[in-house]
């Protein structure tokens, strides 16, 4: 695997690579990496900045899930299905699933989503739309919603 840092609004995001796609996210830095020269790299890396820019509302990177069970890659299948400026309960994600009792599990196997922004774990939110659970912290997440509601309300208005 084949990782790369970048700064962005909430902060360094980690990035990793391998001949397939990207295979996994994490905030802050790693401790080895091989910078954006890298073509599938400097991909991922340029969509998220346009992401983050406000220019960007659906990734187009190839994506290699290399881990997790079958109930938590139902999950982050669904989860991926979320349109931009959008939100799920965990409830919502779990009858999407087949299993209307398994909102907590939705919310570990959002933990575990290997590939967080890109596969939008941060479009589920607690029963009523309360901001709860985010492996990157509610401030990331508070962060990544507001980005995506003001996007989604200025190209609605435009």
């Amino acid at each position: 695997m084949r990782w790369t840092v970048l700064d962005t609004p909430i902060g360094e995001l980690s990035v990793g690579v391998d001949d397939v796609g990207v295979c996994g996210v994490r905030f802050g830095p790693v401790e080895t990496t091989d910078g954006p020269a890298d073509p599938a790299l400097a991909a991922v890396v340029a969509e998220l900045r346009a992401y983050f820019a406000g220019e960007l509302t659906g990734f187009t990177v190839p994506l290699h899930v290399r881990q997790g069970s079958a109930f938590e890659r139902a999950v982050w299948a669904e989860m991926a299905t979320i349109p931009y400026g959008e939100t799920r309960t965990y409830g919502e994600v779990a009858a999407a699933v087949g299993d209307p009792g398994a909102a907590r599990a939705v919310g570990v196997a959002c933990n575990r989503n290997p590939i967080p922004v890109i596969v939008p774990c941060h479009r589920i939110v607690g029963a009523g739309g309360k901001l709860v659970g985010f492996g990157g912290g509610l401030p990331r997440k508070r962060h990544l919603l507001e980005l995506e509601a003001g996007v989604a309300f200025q190209r609605a208005w435009a």
